[in-house]
């Protein structure tokens, strides 16, 4: 078992403007951390290993959490494929070696439930990574990601290293990206329904045919169990992270009506991808060690919803 992280053990959060790190931040403070360091892009390229290298060594963080990373949903995927891939390939391994050569007591890489096939058996446990196909749209990223897990595991294997990898289901929360072309299909649906509320539109199109299943978690429960792994030696490397629920497409657009207060009608454009058919995570390893999510649905919409309309 490794040393409970402290209070003031220094703890360097990546990505911390994104909707993770801004999440990881919040949680962090609240748990009395008071050590934490972050960096804007303009001032490091954590794509540039020399860079990441130098403030690494400059600063010697105790914890790294690895919130890093170009993300988005499927169109996003697909339209800047070499983006994906070298971006998160670039960034996470600069991270990665950096932690190993400055003696970083724990890190925890995040990745995503996309790294497992497209036709997984469900409920999806760790051991069916590499089992198949990957979905064609955002494989890139998948690819980038399993390649960041198998470096820790490798790093983990080599150097005794102490790199979990947390592959969490969808999140959603407050600072999520709600541009239509970019974002994930959650803040997605909440920018469509909330534009027809504005402009009385009786109808809303959505990708697809809605049947595809999505397992949503919030983001501050994703970020919970970065704080509770990182003061864990776990014996495996890959954990998934995820709420254990599931709806279809089409079923949290009917959520969202409802709790936007609309009667419109869902119009499906079926040119469009489903994306991977259902991708729900088989939680147990993260529970076995004490995890579980705290924060439901409607719970999530409400504080979700409060801080989409202060910014739109």
């Amino acid at each position: 078992m490794l040393n409970k992280i402290s209070k003031n053990s220094k703890i360097f959060v990546a990505g911390h403007n994104g909707l993770v790190g801004s999440a990881l931040l919040r949680r962090l403070v609240f748990f009395g951390y008071k050590r934490i360091l972050t960096i804007s892009k303009k001032k490091l390229d954590l794509r540039n290993q020399k860079l990441v290298e130098k403030f690494f060594k400059k600063n010697k963080p105790d914890v790294v959490i690895n919130a890093a990373a170009t993300v988005g949903g499927i169109h996003a995927n697909n339209e800047f494929r070499a983006d994906f891939i070298y971006n998160n390939l670039a960034i996470q391994t600069n991270i990665i070696h950096a932690s190993y050569l400055n003696n970083v007591k724990s890190l925890i890489f995040l990745g995503s439930s996309c790294v497992y096939p497209k036709m997984c058996k469900q409920p999806i446990k760790e051991e069916y990574l590499l089992n198949g196909p990957l979905e064609k749209t955002n494989e890139p990223y998948a690819i980038a990601k399993i390649a960041g897990i198998k470096m820790c595991e490798s790093y983990n294997s080599q150097h005794k290293t102490n790199f979990k990898c947390l592959m969490p289901t969808n999140t959603y929360g407050p600072n999520d990206n709600y541009n239509l072309l970019t974002s994930h299909f959650y803040p997605a649906l909440i920018k469509k329904i909330h534009m027809a509320k504005i402009k009385k539109n009786k109808s809303i199109i959505l990708w697809g045919n809605g049947k595809a299943k999505r397992e949503l978690m919030y983001v501050d429960d994703l970020a919970d169990a970065c704080i509770f792994f990182m003061n864990k030696k776990t014996k495996e490397s890959l954990i998934n992270i995820g709420s254990g629920h599931e709806k279809t497409i089409k079923e949290f657009a009917e959520f969202l009506i409802r709790k936007i207060g609309l009667k419109i009608h869902i119009k499906f454009d079926k040119t469009k991808p489903n994306g991977t058919p259902r991708k729900l995570l088989n939680t147990s390893i993260a529970k076995k060690y004490g995890w579980k999510p705290k924060v439901n649905l409607e719970q999530g919409f409400n504080k979700v919803y409060k801080s989409f309309l202060k910014k739109n």
